[in-house]
């Protein structure tokens, strides 16, 4: 028996060593990619892809941004800058530059997970928990994974003393989707807050002029407030009882309560007194596992009290879940919400969860939300009554 579970014990440090591996989880992550863009290329289903590439084209043409067009359906709703950081992806060939923007995000986001101030075996559990949820981005060619990226990468620059860098990724993130201005909070973690005020506008004021140099400053000026005009439309479409997007705490109210008209307000005020209100335990900030939980509530509040929340939006939450997970202690409770979260939130959009349940309770109730809502709860009780120290995956 005692040589039987010798064996044992070396099997699963042979796995563990195996698996968390940087080079075998970057293997994974590219092989996956490039599964997805194959087939979605095959299938000519890259919309969003086309959306990104003509955004450049139009801007070289002086073409108003946010439009629909022929080459597409849907609109754009990134911001000026994002059409000159897509020009390398555009200027490729289609596959190869569907290729390229799939793994760019994707290398941010792990990039990021493995600056975290974290042991290696926890960044190998967040990013084999993220790994599902990656694909379902990639399948959508989202920037999600990137935002997530620039997300943590904030933090990452705060941690380091590196509060100038951190507003640069604040900057892009807020005027490619809107998304990376949460990294703002941030603010309350910064030893050095004049430099990280500094940074932030610094790389605002670079990065908004940085378009005009190419497209011209009227047509951008002109291009921004279009931006603006169009998230302002899309935010109406969102709340639609039917639409693929509201998935979030508002969108499942919504849709149980059949009440379109509900009002956003209603949740987003008390719960961003919630999620601020631990920023403000000052002796608390000092605890770095305390500080790993504030970015995990952060990336999951940025999707679940979004309006423009969609599936593919739920690798950003998921970023967060993950972190979570690799700071708690495991137990029944912990343990039982990651599951509950793989099967309902990451899986359930995919053909390993039954077509029936997703069509019929998932997707019309925004039922995605929950498990992210669940756990975003957990994380600001632990953080506001109850934080412990950081426990190994």
């Amino acid at each position: 028996m005692k040589l039987k579970s010798n064996e044992n014990t070396v099997f699963i440090s042979s796995f563990k060593q195996i698996f968390c591996k940087e080079s075998v989880i970057i293997g994974i992550w590219v092989l996956l990619a490039t599964v997805a863009t194959y087939k979605q290329y095959a299938h000519h289903s890259f919309n969003n892809f086309l959306i990104f590439k003509y955004s450049y084209v139009h801007a070289s043409q002086g073409l108003n941004l946010y439009q629909n067009y022929p080459e597409y359906g849907d609109t754009n709703h990134y911001g000026p800058l994002f059409s000159l950081i897509f020009a390398p992806f555009a200027l490729l060939p289609t596959f190869l530059g569907m290729l390229a923007w799939q793994l760019s995000n994707a290398f941010i986001l792990f990039a990021a997970i493995y600056k975290l101030p974290i042991a290696n075996l926890q960044k190998a559990g967040i990013a084999w928990i993220c790994t599902h949820e990656l694909l379902t981005s990639q399948f959508s060619f989202q920037s999600n994974a990137g935002i997530a990226g620039l997300i943590i990468l904030t933090f990452v620059c705060v941690e380091n003393k590196k509060d100038f860098w951190a507003g640069l990724f604040i900057a892009l993130g807020t005027l490619i989707k809107v998304y990376g201005i949460v990294g703002l909070a941030f603010f309350f973690l910064s030893k050095n807050k004049k430099q990280f005020t500094f940074g932030v506008l610094f790389w605002m004021s670079i990065l908004i002029c940085l378009p005009m140099l190419p497209f011209g400053y009227s047509y951008i000026i002109q291009s921004y407030k279009a931006w603006l005009h169009s998230l302002q439309e899309k935010n109406i479409l969102n709340t639609v009882l039917t639409s693929y997007q509201d998935i979030s705490v508002m969108g499942m109210a919504r849709r149980m309560s059949g009440n379109a008209s509900m009002s956003t307000a209603w949740f987003i005020l008390p719960a961003a007194g919630i999620l601020i209100y631990p920023y403000l335990q000052f002796k608390k900030l000092e605890n770095v596992a305390y500080r790993l939980l504030l970015l995990s509530s952060l990336l999951i509040f940025t999707v679940i009290f979004s309006s423009g929340a969609e599936s593919p939006t739920y690798i950003i939450a998921f970023a967060g879940l993950a972190i979570w997970f690799s700071q708690e202690h495991k137990n029944t409770l912990t343990v039982g919400l990651l599951i509950f979260a793989l099967l309902l939130t990451s899986f359930s959009p995919s053909d390993l969860f039954p077509a029936y349940l997703r069509e019929h309770y998932v997707r019309p109730y925004a039922l995605k939300a929950l498990p992210c809502f669940l756990i975003w709860c957990y994380i600001q009780y632990q953080l506001i009554f109850n934080h412990q120290n950081t426990a190994k995956i």
